[in-house]
């Protein structure tokens, strides 16, 4: 029997070619764009599950109220994994980290600046990596000792085996090779190229050896012996701050490592979501144009239901019982869905090399793994199942002897659920554009916010090794200035993008001693007004004219939290040093662009400075002008590589999550509104065969082409309006909640709506018409000859 239904399938299929094509080309496109969002999906959500125990692995988070409001981040003071390990119980281990930053290492005449991590030795307890060379146990307790990655330690030694290799951390010390491990996978949020033993780092920073509570410098990670004692442990973390300081606004909890990257958003203290939003949304977007794939194949075949109510009479009156006629029209269904599916696994190897490049991953299919095939399966049966169901179950109810005498068999029931199932599709798809539209309305908005300097042909260069020293930061400003590259310099403490190095040590007149306050503290040196583009609101900016070892330059932010009516001139204090304001600059953007300016001080101090900023001459080349630079800071600091970058460049990464979400969200929503259109497509042939003799009629009695045309769009237009209306409710609602999450937001104004009704009747009018003009241009005598 199945393989006379299979005959039959096949025999239908061939028949109707163009119907065919439509709905593979449909089912296809629809299973492809689900594929690779699923991809996506999978990959984002397989982050920092690669541990033995990641599931009882945590790491300190520090919940600080200041400023009148309560903020989350993971940087904690360097005593507290002991304090943890010693006086909670329940703990098996504990361990403080750096977070991840480039320093330059070198073997021979091979130089790399390589993203490094300091760490104590439970480090790799907690997180066990998989150690290719070298003794796991007694990694990290040396001091001058280094464990490299795989791909790290072939770049610095090829083939040679690099354990017991000496190598030289920046230029200054030399450290032996003690193991190897594998690279660090990218779905990994703790990502670096080697290790380094947090010794050293007491080695290098004395400091961090004291019992300084004060201080956030590190990442503290926490393993439980059980997670039973999760409650026991997380209440005895909330006041460790207190336990430890005098005052204290601050409370630590703990913060699952297998949740870094998708709950890595907090307010009030408490995780509220993050990149898992964003999955969320992707997740809906591929069930939803699967479903509007499904769709099309539903309304296509039970518009054709009048060519099948013959074959249906026919095989019922000889015998056929509705069971089996199901399994027919079901078959044919998942027959389409098998063609289909392999036709979209052809489209997602093709299109994941593009995508991989623009969301700069690396997802492939791995076809050993049993989960991947258990998932295109499933999809392939829940497609043909979906896509075959009403249509099964509507053409198998036909009576006999109704459809035998030539009974109209498409009546209002059939036709009302085509204009419900059209209805739904373009809802969806006006519900795409409205959403993608104000997307880029958003990202556009702030983007182009005033950010409180001029970021264009703003260079910004590493300052290290020879170029630490004062009177070599004063050097290559010179030589750089001589070169004509460049129009103005000066120098930063980090780059101006960059976040961190916050300071609770402010103190003023008025301020009570338990408030806690917190301020970005910058240092800087001359020029630094004139070479970025900020504004001095009220006073000056540093000046050699002056002696500016004990003055300070607030943002506005700052001023506002101070409640100074006269700034400029007052004493303030930092760690109880005073301080003259000699300036108020206004705010500018340094962490992210969505919140308002956070309070900030700059102090003068050429000790201090890691960054050296220079403003491109607007006359010159910029090709020319990169490279002079390049070959003077080069020549100036040969043991380096040179790092610099562009401001605008740097500024621009902070949009990364919302360009993502705008570019995906506009290129499935364009394959939702063609997979739209196909289907649009199949029934303006179907409708246009249908009527045939009645527009050749119309164009026998008088008709003109527009009125035909007119006629068949009509009804089209109706329910794409009707989608439409339906969907802007929905759109505004959705794309509300998502804007509420941003201190910078537009407002959601006509046009994105306009757009997607304007979109959706050109799109619907375009395609129609295109199908109408081949009825119109018909011989109205080959349509009437048999009347």
């Amino acid at each position: 029997m199945f393989k006379l239904n299979f005959k039959i399938a096949l025999r239908n299929l061939w028949k109707n070619k163009v119907f065919t094509l439509i709905n593979i080309g449909g089912l296809a496109i629809g299973l492809a764009s689900c594929l690779i969002l699923l991809l996506y999906v999978a990959y984002e959500m397989s982050y920092d599950q690669q541990f033995t125990h990641q599931e009882k692995t945590y790491m300190a988070i520090d919940n600080l109220t200041a400023n009148g409001q309560t903020t989350s981040w993971p940087w904690t003071p360097a005593p507290m994994a002991r304090e943890i390990r010693d006086k909670i119980p329940g703990v098996a281990y504990t361990s403080h980290s750096t977070f991840p930053e480039n320093i330059l290492i070198s073997y021979q005449h091979n130089n790399f600046k390589k993203s490094a991590v300091y760490a104590e030795p439970d480090f790799l307890k907690i997180l066990d990596y998989k150690f290719i060379r070298g003794n796991p146990a007694t990694a990290l307790q040396e001091v001058n000792t280094v464990i490299l990655t795989e791909t790290l330690a072939k770049s610095l030694f090829g083939n040679e085996d690099p354990i017991n290799k000496t190598v030289r951390l920046g230029n200054a010390e030399d450290l032996k090779v003690e193991a190897v491990i594998e690279d660090i996978p990218l779905n990994n949020s703790i990502r670096f190229d080697y290790l380094l033993p947090w010794a050293l780092n007491e080695k290098h920073n004395p400091s961090l050896q004291e019992f300084n509570w004060k201080s956030n410098v590190c990442m503290t990670l926490i393993q439980l012996k059980d997670n039973q004692f999760f409650n026991q442990v997380n209440s005895q973390m909330k006041g460790i701050y207190k336990r430890n300081r005098t005052i204290s606004s601050s409370e630590a909890f703990l913060h699952p490592v297998s949740k870094m990257h998708l709950y890595d958003k907090f307010e009030n203290g408490k995780s509220t979501g993050g990149k898992i939003d964003q999955l969320r949304i992707f997740l809906v977007l591929a069930f939803c144009i699967l479903l509007i794939a499904c769709v099309n194949f539903m309304n296509l075949s039970t518009a054709r239901s009048e060519k099948r109510a013959k074959e249906v009479g026919v095989r019922k009156a000889i015998g056929s019982s509705r069971k089996s006629l199901i399994s027919q029209f079901m078959l044919e269904s998942m027959l389409l869905a098998f063609i289909g599916m392999l036709v979209a696994f052809t489209l997602l190897e093709l299109s994941l090399p593009y995508f991989n490049g623009l969301l700069n991953l690396n997802l492939v299919i791995n076809y050993k793994d049993w989960k991947f095939w258990s998932t295109l399966i499933s999809l392939t049966l829940l497609t043909g199942f979906i896509a075959g169901s009403y249509p099964a179950f509507y053409l198998s109810s036909f009576e006999p002897v109704k459809v035998l005498k030539g009974f109209n068999t498409a009546g209002n029931s059939s036709l009302s659920i085509r204009k419900i199932l059209v209805v739904i599709q373009f809802t969806f798809a006006a519900c795409l554009i409205v959403c993608t539209a104000v997307i880029y309305q958003q990202l556009n908005y702030v983007r182009n916010k005033p950010i409180g300097y001029n970021k264009a042909g703003l260079v910004a260069i590493s300052a290290e090794g020879k170029l630490r020293t004062k009177s070599q930061l004063l050097l290559i400003k010179d030589q750089l200035l001589k070169s004509g590259a460049v129009t103005d310099i000066t120098y930063f403490s980090q780059s101006l993008d960059e976040g961190g190095n916050n300071t609770s040590d402010f103190s003023w007149a008025g301020k009570k001693p338990t408030d806690v306050f917190i301020f970005n503290y910058r240092q800087t040196g001359y020029d630094f007004t004139k070479t970025t583009g900020a504004k001095i609101l009220s006073g000056r900016d540093f000046s050699p004219k002056y002696q500016d070892s004990a003055t300070i330059i607030l943002n506005e932010a700052a001023v506002k939290i101070m409640s100074l009516k006269n700034p400029v001139g007052t004493v303030i204090k930092y760690a109880g040093q005073p301080l003259t304001i000699i300036g108020v600059m206004e705010d500018f953007v340094m962490e992210s662009p969505y919140k308002s300016a956070e309070p900030m001080a700059i102090s003068y101090n050429m000790e201090e400075i890691n960054t050296i900023i220079a403003r491109l001459n607007p006359n010159q080349n910029v090709s020319n002008s990169v490279s002079k630079i390049d070959n003077i800071v080069k020549m100036m600091n040969p043991d380096f590589p040179v790092e610099r970058h562009f401001a605008d460049e740097s500024f621009e990464m902070k949009f990364q999550n919302e360009k993502l979400l705008g570019t995906l969200s506009n290129w499935f929503g364009g394959f939702a509104i063609f997979i739209s259109c196909l289907g649009l497509l199949g029934l303006a042939l179907f409708m246009a065969e249908q009527r045939k003799r009645e527009i050749s009629i119309r164009k026998v009695l008088g008709a003109n082409n527009l009125n035909i045309i007119t006629l068949l769009n009509k009804d089209f237009i109706k329910l794409v309006a009707i989608g439409n209306l339906i969907a802007f409710p929905v759109a505004y609602i959705i794309i509300n909640n998502w804007l509420a999450s941003y201190s910078f937001r537009i407002s959601i104004s006509v046009l994105p709506f306009a757009i997607a009704i304007g979109l959706s009747l050109f799109i619907t009018i375009l395609t129609v018409s295109l199908q109408s003009v081949k009825v119109i241009r018909s011989n109205p005598v080959d349509a009437l000859k048999y009347e």
